[in-house]
């Protein structure tokens, strides 16, 4: 998809709160075979998101980080939610070795914590979610990547309910 196509919005999130209900507003966007790619530095609030994301859905078991798994599988209303976790990653390769390809073509909702340390074979993202730290919260950055990505940020942008600002 050329960068024409592509789509950003860029939002303030003031604090936890903001984080985790931006998580929840995405949750009803997103369909089955989606790929979000979660960016930002330790302490970003990746895992916050994802918690608000799949809290959202229905999950009311634990939901933390798959820093030391690499991945948690999350079965919610007969949808598998992946929650990948690639910081540990000391080369790409590790993600071949590690066989997950068969996470990422089973029709779930793939949530990928630091994908470029499993780039370049990494599924590509429909959506990408950049969190960076700012002097007030944080700030997010959201790329839809694909036509899927696209809807499903422009039903967060057209929602009568908007995440926090």
């Amino acid at each position: 998809m050329g960068i024409a196509a592509r789509m950003t919005s860029t939002l303030a999130l003031a604090d936890e709160a903001a984080t985790t209900a931006l998580g929840a507003h995405l949750a009803a966007r997103l369909r089955p075979g989606m790929v979000v790619w979660l960016e930002g530095d330790l302490g970003a609030g990746k895992t916050t998101l994802v918690r608000g994301l799949l809290r959202a859905a229905g999950e009311t078991g634990p939901v933390k980080s798959p820093t030391y798994t690499l991945v948690e599988v999350h079965l919610i209303s007969g949808l598998n939610f992946y929650h990948f976790d690639f910081y540990r990653f000391n080369q790409p390769e590790e993600y071949l070795d590690a066989g997950l390809d068969d996470y990422f073509s089973a029709g779930g909702i793939c949530l990928v914590e630091w994908p470029g340390q499993a780039a370049p074979y990494v599924p590509a993202a429909d959506i990408r979610i950049e969190l960076q730290l700012a002097p007030q919260g944080r700030i997010a950055v959201i790329v839809a990547a694909s036509e899927r990505g696209r809807a499903c940020l422009a039903g967060v942008r057209s929602s009568s309910t908007p995440p926090p600002a």
